[in-house]
């Protein structure tokens, strides 16, 4: 007679509330600090890529928030063709 195979149960996740994604300023304030600790030149090769490699992404990050703070400007800012402003008429 053969065994019956039981699958194992699968785990539950752990109730977790999502993260909020760091803000623009604590990604700077972080990859300062890591340009400080790569300048002071203390870290071993492996531990200075490391850091490399997170201030690359930091980087990248930051960048991408900018170039979308900068797309809501230009949207923000611009005019429509052919649109002229039109005087406000108060509600009697």
């Amino acid at each position: 007679m053969k065994a019956k195979v039981v699958p194992p149960a699968p785990e539950s996740p752990p109730n977790l509330e999502p993260t909020p994604a760091p803000s623009f300023e604590d990604q700077l304030r972080q990859l300062e600090s890591l340009v400080d600790t790569l300048e002071r030149g203390d870290l071993s090769l492996e531990a200075s890529l490391a850091a490399f490699e997170q201030g690359v992404g930091l980087t990248r990050a930051c960048q991408q928030a900018l170039d979308a703070a900068e797309q809501r400007v230009r949207i923000l800012t611009s005019t429509a063709e052919g649109a002229e402003p039109e005087p406000f008429a108060p509600r009697d």
